[in-house]
């Protein structure tokens, strides 16, 4: 998988981490191995101009995603789809604050890169066509969500096998992970993302 992360925000962000973690979460989620992707890490004011023109939202968010060849998560015995999943957009400056207030409101151990950790995987399950405007869109996408987090921080603990041993029980097969999506809206917006 072809996972670029370019680092524009001011904030040195662990490059090498997020697309380790872009790799395991398409890899969990039967994603073409020849599939693309592009994560970029911008400044509140990029972020600003972003939402305001693709969301026509003002101010600053924590994570776009720019869905492109409308890729899903693939089903065992299915030929997967090959293509550019999308572009994703994360604002670590965002990420900073959002952590900072989950450890004021209690949440113990929440750190900026737990918080870019959650914000990429949520990103990636919007450019797969997940989605959380329902109810049930919403408990499937942050179930699967919290799933893919608890396997991910697993793994960095070396408590799991490589992204890849999974891959012959694909999300489907997970009861957590609900089924397969519908498909995208028409249009080039991007998804908001709004994990909390």
């Amino acid at each position: 998988m072809s996972v670029e992360v370019i680092d524009e925000s001011g904030l040195a962000i662990d490059a090498r981490r997020t697309q380790q973690l872009a790799r395991f979460v398409m890899d969990r989620m039967r994603v073409h191995p020849l599939a693309e992707l592009c994560v970029k890490a911008v400044d509140e004011d990029t972020i600003c101009e972003l939402n305001e023109k693709w969301m026509e939202q003002e101010g600053p968010t924590d994570v776009l995603a720019f869905p492109m060849d409308e890729l899903r998560p693939g089903a065992v015995n299915e030929e997967l789809e090959e293509g550019v999943l999308g572009d994703l957009v994360l604002c670590p400056a965002v990420a900073v604050r959002q952590a900072d207030e989950a450890v004021a409101n209690g949440q113990t151990g929440h750190t900026p890169v737990a918080e870019l950790d959650l914000l990429t995987v949520h990103g990636i399950l919007h450019l797969l066509g997940y989605d959380h405007a329902e109810p049930e869109e919403h408990q499937e996408m942050f179930g699967l969500q919290a799933r893919l987090l608890a396997e991910w921080q697993g793994q960095v603990a070396g408590a799991q096998p490589e992204a890849g041993a999974d891959r012959e029980a694909g999300p489907e097969a997970r009861p957590e992970a609900g089924p397969e999506p519908g498909p995208e809206p028409p249009g080039p917006a991007p998804e908001a993302a709004a994990p909390r």
